[in-house]
């Protein structure tokens, strides 16, 4: 009876055991390892020797250990020892938990169990244990075979060290920790985007915003708002290498007291290619991100805002002080005018008839000298109009600014203002202050005729739109109104509309009348709106000197 050796029952082992997993592999079997171990036999057509398979068996990269159905272990291969350390004859006949290590929950190993109990394949990671007692990360993959009956006759297990791998994960993922807690500390939203202009990283001002955005993506926001007022799409910018820096965009937030002001800035930069082609380096840089920065500046914007508002009101003041002036002073002067004509008549009667005596016309005449010397000493006093040079008008944005000067007032009288701009509205080129005061003006005389009624509902509306190329405004309240018979008359400059007359020199209609004028408009009472006064005036699309 000739006696087998331990090399010949290991071959016989392994024979047995591959070849009956590559004959039916398990659910569950990663392909990889069907395709590894179908090479290592060759192909069904024509399989390699059993001398030849165990050897490429026994020289696989891989650790390759097979046990019987109680884990005991029947062979391992080279790998197997250089792995664990352990000589295949010392672990032979032992468990395969040998390797075990107490890093290892439980839960896995029962799980493990479960599956390869239940004739699966089990993929997963282990911590396993060496013989000299070091820790190392395996990737494993156990397969039960069965026999003819159907019943398990071995597990066969393929696993290798992937410490390396993971201490590469973790390193990176702690740099990118380090990364994100760096750009969360920042305070400036940052976010890179890559050439198709989807978001690679942000930061926790970008997330701060899209809450407020309640889910629309600020870098989508942003992008509407620079292509929109800036002029330029920045991934298109970045596409083509341009680089742009503290560019200023508005935004509107929902639920906003106003719009929000961000100071934009972008650097393109090329990102590595991680293509199997560029593995040696020498197709250069990968695709172009770009690096988008935007710092809120609403604050710094609206106390810019803010002083230029207070630098209007204090103009505005300035202004309805000199036209108050002009108007006093040229009633007047008109009211002198009438007299002044009368003695004038009266001296060319009295030279025309030859009434005696002459010292009377010699004294008419000083009266009339007199009296158009004072006219003269009044126009001269009267304040000359500062000239304006022209510039682009937006109607919306200057009742907009007069309406916030006035707010506190609005607030004090209790009135409610109904603002109806128009979404569009033409630019026309007009002196900005004097449409201001013009608009002054009218809300003004709105609140003193509003501030004259009974009504316990007081309310202002302002409107805008367009009419072709005109612009056309409406100023209606729910006062007092205005009489038919003085429909005309509030434009003259003396003529005052409401009750209380007390130190009052005029409504300002007739200045605004003049201003209207300048700017190719017209201005007229409404004689159908009977619930108050509604006034509504135009303004062409003309040119205007300086």
């Amino acid at each position: 009876m000739t006696t087998r050796s331990s090399t010949d029952l290991a071959m016989q082992t392994v024979s047995d055991a591959l070849g009956g997993f590559l004959a039916s592999p398990p659910a569950g079997t990663p392909a990889e390892v069907v395709e590894l171990l179908t090479l290592m036999a060759g192909s069904p057509e024509a399989p390699l020797p059993p001398r030849l398979f165990f050897e490429a068996v026994e020289q696989a990269t891989v650790a390759i250990s097979i046990t019987d159905s109680n884990a005991n272990i029947l062979y391992a291969n080279r790998a197997f020892e250089t792995l664990s350390g352990y000589p295949r004859d010392e672990v032979l006949g032992k468990k395969q938990s040998i390797l075990s290590s107490n890093a290892t929950p439980e839960a896995i190993y029962r799980r493990l169990w479960r599956t390869i109990k239940g004739k699966k394949a089990w993929s997963g990671t282990l911590v396993n244990r060496t013989r000299n007692g070091e820790d190392y990360i395996a990737a494993l993959t156990i397969s039960p075979v069965l026999n003819q009956d159907g019943a398990i006759a071995f597990f066969l297990g393929m696993h290798r060290d992937v410490s390396h791998e993971h201490e590469l994960e973790t390193q990176l993922r702690q740099q990118k920790m380090r990364i994100e807690t760096v750009l969360d500390a920042a305070p400036v939203l940052v976010v890179l985007l890559d050439a198709a202009g989807e978001v690679l990283l942000d930061n926790h001002e970008y997330k701060k915003l899209l809450g407020d955005l309640h889910g629309r993506e600020p870098v989508d926001v942003l992008r509407e708002a620079l292509s929109e007022q800036a002029g330029f799409d920045p991934v298109d910018a970045c596409r083509r290498g341009q680089s742009f820096k503290d560019v200023e965009v508005s935004i509107e937030i929902p639920g906003s007291s106003g719009p929000r002001w961000f100071s934009c800035s972008g650097t393109p930069a090329r990102g590595a290619d991680s293509s199997a082609r560029n593995y040696f380096g020498n197709k250069g840089a990968g695709e172009r991100h770009l690096l988008l920065l935007a710092n809120d500046v609403t604050a710094r914007r609206r106390e810019v805002e803010r002083a230029h508002l207070e630098n209007l009101r204090a103009r505005l003041a300035e202004q309805q002080m000199i036209h108050g002036m002009r108007e006093a002073l040229g009633a007047a002067v008109y009211q002198m005018q009438g007299p002044l004509n009368v003695i004038q008549a009266a001296i060319g009667m009295l030279k025309r008839d030859k009434i005696e005596p002459m010292t009377l016309a010699r004294m008419l005449a000083q009266i009339s000298a007199s009296g158009q010397q004072a006219m003269a000493t009044l126009k001269a006093t009267l304040p000359e109009e500062q000239k304006e040079a022209g510039a682009l008008v937006n109607v919306n944005a200057l009742l907009r600014q007069v309406l916030e000067i006035e707010t506190d007032r609005l607030l004090a009288a209790g009135i409610v203002v109904d603002w109806r701009p128009a979404h569009v509205l033409p630019s026309f080129n007009g002196h900005k202050n004097q449409l201001r005061s013009m608009f002054k003006h009218l809300i003004d005389n709105a609140v003193l005729a509003l501030n004259e009624t009974t009504k316990t509902h007081r309310e202002l509306r302002l409107s805008t739109r367009a009419i072709d190329d005109t612009v056309e405004v409406e100023v209606q309240d729910n006062g007092l109104g205005i009489e038919p018979e003085n429909r005309y008359r509030v434009f003259e400059p003396f003529f005052i509309g409401w009750r209380n007359r007390r130190g009052r020199a005029g409504m300002g209609l007739a200045l605004t009348q003049e201003f209207v004028s300048q700017h190719g408009g017209s201005i007229q009472i409404d004689p159908d709106y009977h619930e108050g006064c509604r006034i509504r005036l135009s303004l062409g699309a003309v040119t205007v000197n300086a």
